[in-house]
């Protein structure tokens, strides 16, 4: 579960003290830095992600391990190296992750940018013109027309007294943070998505279903052949033909599916369908895991990408808030400038020409119509905000592991069943095969019996799909890893 109310309005309660009037007057002194210090929300208690027990899971052959350490590639549990070269060749190509990697250095170089605040600002000034005063300059007395040169050097520099630059220095350095956190999430996302479809572009229930159509198709010549010897009834022949249509309905789809996942797969990859192919897996070639990393809560929010995300969201929210509360106080710049002025160029570097000047100045709001105080309610209120939304990606997260848990229970059930109704269909067919030998039952018997046991083949793969792609949704729920290296 994600942080209890106790644990979030004891969060809440500590920036409001923080924040409380007195102490902001406080942070005004020399060496203080207005506004709140971050500190991440509490890690949840809870021990389970679901409320029940799952017992179908736990009597699987996949044991979920906590104390199993998660795999440098969230994938490699799958064992299928046809499905990490995919994988990786994604990781390299895809224009999203491309993006998220220009963003991550957009705000990697305005991060930089904002470290410039700490220091001393030099330019190099010169500047050459004519000038003429009127009586408004130097009332009776006259000047004529100059010419005037000018160049040198100019500091500037703003004592940082109530920590705004240091608070801007943070939020940057947080939005650096977030946006590395968004090209991991977008990472897991990309992989994820190659893997299931991956798992959907696998031909196994088309070449089940083939199977089963070539059986229709032979039941259909036993009839036809059992009805020109008589044997066969009209309608015995229409329920054979009745039968391969619809079952000839059934393929359409999964080819259609098939196409689209394809298609997919070629987008997550960077290429267009009409250039690129991709390999054709197979649901065998995928290995259900004997065990499985099960990350517990108090450690799933130091591990999902799309949490740590927020948390940093969090943080340059805080650091914003401290950002509006510098701006509450006075401040304090100092400049300095040395030239060489001349009234003719060719005494610009003359000794007499050297200038300079020195200034201290001090800003202070005194009335603004509480505007400065209102951006500060703001910030108060963004940071709120950002707060809320780190818990309820928790809580999704949280939701997201359940999920994917549930739907192992149940695919283990389901799995169990299919094998059941497998194993009884082989055994139908077997003794309706043998009573047709003994002449017992007629050839319709058999062909039903066969197309039972085809269709529970059927069942037993689609289930052994669905569990695999549940697996896939855990092992991402959970935070897996993607590598750095595959990302490049």
């Amino acid at each position: 579960m994600p942080p209890s109310n106790s644990q979030t309005g004891t969060y809440r309660r500590r920036i409001v003290r923080v924040l409380w009037p007195g102490t902001l007057l406080i942070a005004g002194v020399a060496g203080c830095v207005a506004g709140p210090d971050f500190a991440a929300p509490p890690a949840p208690t809870a021990a389970d992600y679901t409320a029940d027990p799952l017992p179908n899971l736990a009597h699987s052959d996949t044991t979920l391990d906590s104390a199993l350490a998660a795999p440098a590639q969230w994938w490699a549990p799958l064992n299928s190296p046809r499905l990490d070269s995919t994988i990786r060749a994604a990781l390299a190509a895809n224009r999203s992750l491309d993006a998220a990697r220009s963003t991550l250095a957009e705000a990697q170089a305005f991060s930089a940018a904002s470290e410039a605040g700490r220091y001393p600002h030099v330019d190099l000034d010169a500047s050459a013109g004519r000038q003429k005063y009127g009586a408004a300059f130097l009332g009776p007395e006259r000047l004529p027309p100059f010419t005037y040169f000018s160049i040198g050097p100019a500091v500037s520099y703003s004592f940082d007294f109530a920590g705004g630059v240091r608070r801007t220095i943070e939020q940057q350095r947080a939005m650096t943070d977030y946006q590395q956190r968004e090209l991991d999430a977008a990472a897991l996302s990309v992989s994820g998505n190659v893997a299931i479809q991956a798992l959907a572009a696998a031909r196994a229930q088309i070449d089940n279903l083939e199977v089963l159509l070539e059986d229709d198709r032979s039941d259909l010549k036993l009839v036809q052949d059992s009805f020109a010897d008589g044997a066969a009834t009209r309608v015995d022949l229409l329920n054979a033909q009745s039968q391969l249509a619809n079952d000839q309905t059934l393929l359409p789809p999964l080819r259609r599916d098939l196409s689209t996942a394809s298609h997919a797969l070629a987008l997550l990859v960077g290429r267009t369908p009409a250039e690129w192919t991709p390999p054709d897996f197979r649901l065998d070639e995928f290995n259900p895991p004997a065990r499985l990393p099960l990350t517990v809560p108090s450690e799933l929010v130091h591990r999902r990408p799309d949490i740590l995300a927020a948390e940093a969201q969090l943080h340059a929210a805080t650091a914003a808030l401290g950002v509006a509360s510098a701006n509450l106080y006075p401040q304090v710049s100092l400049t300095g400038s040395a030239s060489l002025q001349a009234d003719a160029l060719h005494a610009l570097f003359d000794a007499s020409s050297a200038a300079g000047g020195l200034a201290g100045s001090l800003t202070a709001p005194l009335f603004d119509h509480g505007a400065l105080r209102a951006k500060q309610r703001a910030a108060v209120a963004a940071m709120h905000a950002s707060l809320a939304n780190y818990e309820q990606v928790v809580l999704s997260s949280f939701a997201q592991v359940a999920d994917a848990l549930e739907a192992l229970d149940h695919d283990q059930e389901l799995l169990a069943s299919e094998q059941g109704a497998v194993a009884i269909a082989a055994e139908n067919l077997a003794l309706t095969r043998e009573s047709y030998s003994a002449g017992n039952s007629g050839v319709l018997q058999v062909l039903e019996a066969q197309r039972q046991n085809q269709q529970a083949r059927i069942g037993l793969v689609h289930a052994q799909s669905q569990r695999l792609q549940d697996t896939v949704q855990l092992l991402l729920a959970l935070g897996g890893r993607t590598p750095a290296s595959a990302m490049m």
